[in-house]
């Protein structure tokens, strides 16, 4: 009897599932869309100002933040304190 229950249960879940597959159609594309070309060559294309970082910079800033990073290991500091003291010796350029 109890075999027969399952069955009939999962007989229901497949119907209805096939029915939901069979609702969902896919029907073509009408439009039509054309890749956008531009009439300037690759190379003579400006980059944006925003990627063009100088690495002295980036590498000044990640000393930076290292020497913060050390200084909040050797005072044991986790967490929020942690944050913050390494906020405050960001801005004051590592030296804590």
């Amino acid at each position: 009897m109890r075999i027969v229950a399952i069955f009939a249960a999962t007989a229901v879940i497949a119907l209805i599932g096939t029915g939901a597959m069979a609702q969902t159609t896919t029907t073509p594309s009408t439009t039509t869309t054309t890749p956008m070309t531009t009439n300037k060559p690759a190379a003579t294309m400006k980059t944006p100002a925003t990627t063009a970082k100088p690495k002295a910079t980036t590498t000044a800033q990640t000393d930076i933040s290292k020497a913060c990073s050390a200084q909040a290991d050797a005072k044991g500091l986790h967490g929020k304190e942690r944050s913050k003291f390494r906020a405050q010796c960001k801005k004051s350029g590592g030296k804590m």
